[in-house]
C-alpha cells in the first residue's frame, strides 16, 4: 500500500516577527567605552614610560594599545553590534550575539528568577538600559540584553517579569 500524501493545514501558520535588533545609540556607546579605556591605558603606559625612563620601553605598550583601541573602535564594535539580536517569544527567550564565536540561547519564562534594568553613567548620557535575566542555575545564570532605550527597557523587565511568574511568592 501507499502512504497517504501528507496534506498542508487548511490555516496557513502566522509568521513569526523578525528578531529584535539593538538600539544603533550602542554603537556609540561602545565606542566611547572602547575609547575611554583606549586613552586611560596608552597613558599608563605613558606615565610608567616616565616614571622608569629609557631602561622600560612602556611607549611601545602605549603604542599598541592605541592600535588596539582603533581597531575595537573601528572594527569590532560594528561586528558586535551586528551580531546582536533577541526575541521575547511566548514560552521563552531568544538571544544571539558573537563576533568570531557565536552564541545562541534559548531561555525558557519559567527559568527566570527575577528581572532587573541596568543604567550605567555612560549608558544613562546616551539614554539607554541593559535588561538581566537572572535564571535558575549556574550556566549562563545572569544572561543581560545591552543597549535598550530605557524606557524599552522597563517595559520589557516588567513583561518579562509577569511572564515568567517571578513576582509570584514562593
Amino acid at each position: 500500500m501507499e502512504p497517504a500524501p501528507v496534506v498542508p493545514p487548511s490555516v496557513p501558520i502566522p509568521a513569526l516577527p523578525p528578531p529584535r535588533r539593538l538600539d544603533p545609540r550602542v554603537v556609540r556607546l561602545w565606542r566611547t567605552g572602547g575609547l575611554i579605556w583606549t586613552v586611560l591605558l596608552a597613558a599608563a603606559a605613558g606615565g610608567l614610560q616616565l616614571l622608569w625612563g629609557e631602561d622600560f620601553p612602556f611607549w611601545i605598550a602605549a603604542v599598541a594599545v592605541l592600535v588596539y583601541g582603533a581597531l575595537y573602535i573601528s572594527v569590532w564594535v560594528p561586528r558586535a553590534y551586528e551580531a546582536w539580536e533577541f526575541e521575547i517569544r511566548d514560552a521563552d527567550v531568544r538571544l544571539r550575539h558573537g563576533v568570531l564565536w557565536r552564541r545562541t540561547s534559548v531561555v525558557p519564562h519559567a527559568r527566570i528568577q527575577h528581572v532587573d534594568t541596568r543604567h550605567g553613567p555612560l549608558t544613562r548620557a546616551y539614554g539607554l538600559a541593559s535588561v538581566v535575566l537572572y535564571t535558575a542555575g549556574h550556566t549562563g545564570a545572569a544572561i543581560e540584553i545591552p543597549g535598550l532605550p530605557s524606557a524599552e527597557a522597563e517595559s520589557l523587565r516588567e513583561r518579562l517579569g509577569a511572564l515568567s511568574g517571578a513576582d509570584d511568592a514562593v
